[in-house]
C-alpha cells in the first residue's frame, strides 16, 4: 500500500505541477502562431493535393484553360485506365509489383542493417585513423550520385551483377549517409559509462549492440527506413543496370504508360497517385514510431 501511495502522491504532484504552468504569450499570439502554422501546412500540401484532384479529372477539366484547381465532374475513369493498360502486359502485373517490394524491403534491411554495424565502432571505438576515417565519411557526402554513377556501373559489370536485383540493392548500400546518421545518434544518446558497465558485467559486444546500442537509437534506424524505403522504391527505372523485362520495377511499367501521349494523361496522374501511396504509407508509420520513441525514451 506503501508502493501505491507514494506513486499516486508522485502523479499528483506531476499534474499539479503542469497545472501550475502558464504559456506566457496572450490569446491572439497563440492564435496568430495556429494561423501561421496553418497556412504552411496548407502550403507544404498543396503539390500533393492537387495531384490527387489531377488523377480524378476527366480529360477536358485536365486541359481546360485556364487551368483549374478543383474537380468539378470527379471521376475514377483515370485509375480503371491504369488497371486495363496493366492487363495487356507482356510480363504480369505482379511480376512488376514483387519486384519493387521485394528490392525495396531487401535493400531497406542491408542498409539499415549495415549503416548500424559500421556506425557503432565508429562512434564508440578508439582505434588508429579512427578520426581520419569518420571525416572520411564527412567528405564522402560532399558528392552527388550523378558523380559516383559511371564508377558504380562499371563495378557493377565487373561484378556480373548488371540485370539482377542486386544491381539495384549493392549500388545503394555504399551511400554513407546511413552511417554519417547513426554515428551522430549514438555519439549524442548512449553514454560510454553504459557500456563499460555492460562490458563489467560481462556481456558481449554483440549483446551491447543488440540490446543496448540499437533499442538507444531506434529513431535513427527508423528514419534510415523512411529515407531508403523511398529511394530504393523510386530506383525501379534504373535502366542502367536493369535491361529484362523480368526484372524491372514497378515504377518503369508506370512510367512507360504515363508516356503514351496525350490520351493518357489522366492516367499518368493516377499512376502518380498510386506510386506515392507506399512511401506516405510507410513515413506516416516511421514518423509516428519516432515520435513515440523520442517521447519515452528520456531524449532531449
Amino acid at each position: 500500500m506503501s508502493t501505491i501511495t507514494a506513486l499516486y502522491q508522485r502523479i499528483r504532484f506531476n499534474y499539479r505541477s503542469r497545472k501550475r504552468v502558464r504559456l506566457s504569450r496572450s490569446a491572439g499570439g497563440t492564435i496568430g502562431i495556429f494561423l501561421f502554422l496553418l497556412l504552411v501546412c496548407s502550403f507544404m500540401a498543396l503539390p500533393l493535393v492537387y495531384s490527387i484532384l489531377q488523377s480524378l479529372k476527366p480529360l477536358e477539366e485536365i486541359f481546360a484553360y485556364p487551368p483549374r484547381f478543383f474537380v468539378y465532374n470527379p471521376t475514377l475513369d483515370n485509375f480503371r485506365q491504369v488497371l486495363s493498360l496493366t492487363d495487356n502486359l507482356w510480363v504480369p502485373f505482379s511480376r512488376y509489383l514483387f519486384n519493387s517490394f521485394f528490392v525495396t524491403i531487401l535493400g531497406t534491411i542491408l542498409y539499415v542493417s549495415l549503416s548500424s554495424m559500421a556506425a557503432y565502432p565508429l562512434a564508440k571505438a578508439r582505434f588508429f585513423g579512427s578520426k581520419f576515417v569518420n571525416q572520411l565519411f564527412v567528405w564522402t557526402l560532399l558528392f552527388i550520385a550523378e558523380v559516383t554513377a559511371i564508377p558504380k556501373y562499371l563495378i557493377v559489370a565487373k561484378l556480373g551483377l548488371v540485370d539482377s536485383y542486386f544491381a539495384i540493392v549493392l549500388p545503394y548500400l555504399s551511400s554513407t549517409m546511413g552511417v554519417f546518421l547513426m554515428r551522430q545518434f549514438m555519439v549524442a544518446s548512449i553514454p560510454d559509462s553504459t557500456l563499460e558497465a555492460a562490458r563489467v558485467d560481462g556481456a558481449s559486444e554483440y549483446r551491447i549492440f543488440g540490446q543496448i546500442v540499437l533499442p538507444s537509437v531506434k529513431p535513427a534506424w527508423m528514419t534510415l527506413i523512411i529515407f531508403a524505403f523511398k529511394d530504393l522504391w523510386n530506383a525501379g527505372t534504373s535502366a542502367e543496370y536493369i535491361y529484362s523485362e523480368n526484372l524491372k520495377g514497378l515504377n518503369a511499367v508506370m512510367s512507360s504508360i504515363s508516356t503514351g501521349g496525350l490520351g493518357r494523361t489522366g492516367a499518368a496522374c493516377a499512376v502518380a497517385v498510386l506510386m506515392m501511396i507506399p512511401p506516405i504509407a510507410i513515413f506516416i508509420y516511421s514518423q509516428s514510431s519516432v515520435m513515440e520513441t523520442m517521447t519515452h525514451s528520456g531524449l532531449k
